[in-house]
């Protein structure tokens, strides 16, 4: 096998970038399935361009963990903070109070390099449609690579101080641990956040390094590597589970950065022309720019782009990112334009502002301004409102009353049966009933109040749910989904005069759920969305005065309550006179 060498800096590599990004970007596009794994793509490019360097300046005895560091930090937190701070600025005046929030705490995790242990935590599926309305969902991958620069470079120095010899033993087996960890039956979402799952394919980079020393493979292998690559990005490859799709991926970036070099014009052409060097070169400007742009876009312009409005989006992501990679990237990346000094002070004070007023948003409840459509009041905020409304009803978990008159209705299920309870206690009927709530998950003493109840909503159940609970159906009733679209800070920004011409499309996935139940419980069934859905399966966003009937999208507010109780007032009526005939 021949090798040849190659110069510090690599064409190829850019290009590599570039086919990357545009993967990323087009995948939050919608238009490639696969396209998620260009970060991946960058993990390993990562793993190896880091290590190469370190591998040098360990040969040459002038590494500094301190200078590791300095240039991180030139490279990485000029941008990141200022982009922090532009996505904060815009949020404050755009979002609703719960998405304020949530950005307020992806701003102080990205500050601290740990999005990825916040996203793992709180948003748990990074496919859920609703990530698509936040700003810095994607800098969970910059937390990833930071907190593997905090720990890589020391341990490199430390081995190679001491053992330089098992400097590659040593991260051979740091990749079959993680390798073996990440074929093992973790959470998927656990495996796609953290380090320890992520750790090999940037150690793979490394291997590559410590391997080739600046020599490439000299055989015109870098074609097939790089069509590869690309045939995995973009097809459609269901049928492989997802573990594999993203060992292959990375195996593909390896044989890319093993065999390409300058001799090999096919790969040349592909990885070395200008384009491709170009937009390899403001790749972290574009990563960083497309989904605040893309979030905002569907915030406040149109909650699914088509075809027009991501055209203007992407070259807007390019005319921004061309600019920050010009007066920000770079100079700050020159130790002789930006001195360490004015670099420290610069980014303190960014991290700074942007980390305090996160934090006071956080104590606020995202409440910065009046919404009076969410009945909401700077001047009297209170965290949460809505979830506290909800979960009121847990005061109502305890066993009936002995008032003959009320009729004893037991409410049964989670958040959505909480819900429902919320409306019965908004109707004109509240005073007529003796409530009691149990979420099936917690309360193991029920089977009394089952026994009790004149009648019983359960939301949502199965026949089998039923079953296990030894319910009788005559006194029963299934209480159905409800989805009120995806995010609703468009409409508020839209919402005008005309609030409750605002309507927003079904989910498909809950409109199937919803049939289901309906054709399995038929008139024991309560049809939320069939009461507000229309033809074209569209439900309203506000109810006639002018409030928001949910701000999650899910769960009812106090005024949304109110409006299902005066929808289903013939029905409930229906439901406790029968009741009330029969005592």
């Amino acid at each position: 096998m021949k090798f040849v060498e190659t110069s510090s800096y690599r064409k190829d590599i850019d290009g590599l970038r570039a086919i990357a990004v545009i993967a990323v970007i087009l995948f939050h596009f919608g238009a490639l399935p696969n396209g998620y794994l260009g970060v991946d793509v960058f993990f390993v490019i990562s793993g190896y361009l880091i290590t190469s360097i370190i591998a040098r300046e360990l040969n040459e005895n002038r590494f500094s963990i301190f200078n590791f560091y300095i240039r991180r930090t030139r490279r990485i937190l000029p941008l990141t903070l200022f982009l922090v701070f532009v996505s904060l600025a815009i949020g404050v005046f755009v979002m609703l109070p719960d998405d304020l929030e949530n950005l307020a705490q992806s701003v102080v995790a990205t500050n601290l390099f740990s999005n990825n242990v916040l996203q793992a935590i709180t948003t748990r599926n990074y496919w859920d449609v609703v990530n698509e309305f936040k700003p810095l969902i994607h800098t969970w991958s910059l937390g990833v690579e930071e907190q593997y620069y905090i720990i890589y470079p020391i341990l490199l120095f430390w081995v190679s101080k001491y053992h330089k010899k098992l400097l590659l033993p040593t991260l051979i087996i740091l990749s079959i641990a993680s390798l073996v960890l990440y074929f093992s039956p973790f959470e998927q979402h656990e495996k796609f956040y953290y380090l320890p799952f992520r750790f090999f394919e940037l150690t793979f980079g490394g291997i590559a390094a410590l391997s080739l020393r600046d020599k490439v493979i000299a055989h015109n292998y870098a074609l097939f590597f790089v069509v590869g690559l690309i045939l995995i990005l973009c097809m459609n490859l269901s049928f492989l589970p997802s573990q594999y799709t993203l060992l292959i991926t990375v195996m593909l970036t390896l044989g890319i950065i093993i065999t390409a070099n300058n001799k090999d014009r096919m790969s040349s052409i592909i990885l070395q022309n200008q384009v491709s060097v170009a937009i390899g070169l403001i790749s972290f400007s574009l990563y960083m720019w497309h989904q605040i742009i893309l979030s905002y876009t569907r915030y406040f312009v149109v909650q699914k782009p088509e075809i027009l409005h991501l055209s203007v989006i992407f070259f807007l992501t390019i005319l921004l990112s061309t600019i920050t990679y010009n007066v920000i990237e770079k100079p700050f990346r020159n130790k002789n334009s930006i001195r360490i000094g004015i670099l420290l002070s610069i980014l303190g004070l960014l991290f700074t502002i942007t980390t305090l007023f996160s934090l006071y948003i956080y104590w606020k409840g995202g409440v910065m301004k009046d919404v009076p459509e969410l009945a909401i009041s700077k001047s009297d905020a209170k965290r949460n409102i809505h979830e506290y409304y909800n979960s009121r009803i847990y005061s109502y978990d305890k066993p009936f009353g002995n008032n003959p008159s009320q009729i004893k209705v037991l409410v049964i299920g989670n958040s959505f049966g909480r819900d429902w309870a919320n409306i019965l206690l908004e109707s004109n009927f509240n005073r007529n009933i003796d409530l009691s709530y149990y979420d099936p998950l917690d309360n193991l003493d029920s089977q009394s109040r089952i026994k009790d109840a004149d009648i019983i909503f359960y939301s949502t159940a199965t026949k089998e749910d039923v079953k296990k609970l030894g319910i009788d159906e005559y006194k029963l009733f299934i209480v159905g989904t409800k989805n009120f679209g995806i995010n609703s800070g468009y409409f508020y920004n839209y919402s005008g005069n005309d609030y409750f011409s605002q309507r927003t499309l079904m989910e498909d996935g809950y409109l199937a759920y919803n049939n289901k139940l309906k054709s399995e419980w038929g008139d024991r069934y309560i049809d939320l969305i069939g009461k507000i859905m229309d033809k074209n399966h569209t439900v309203p966003v506000f109810t006639p005065d002018n409030m928001f009937i949910s701000q999650d999208c899910r769960h009812l507010t106090k005024a949304g309550a109110r409006y299902f109780a005066s929808l289903f007032e013939n029905e409930l009526s229906s439901f406790f006179d029968k009741n009330h005939n029969k005592r």
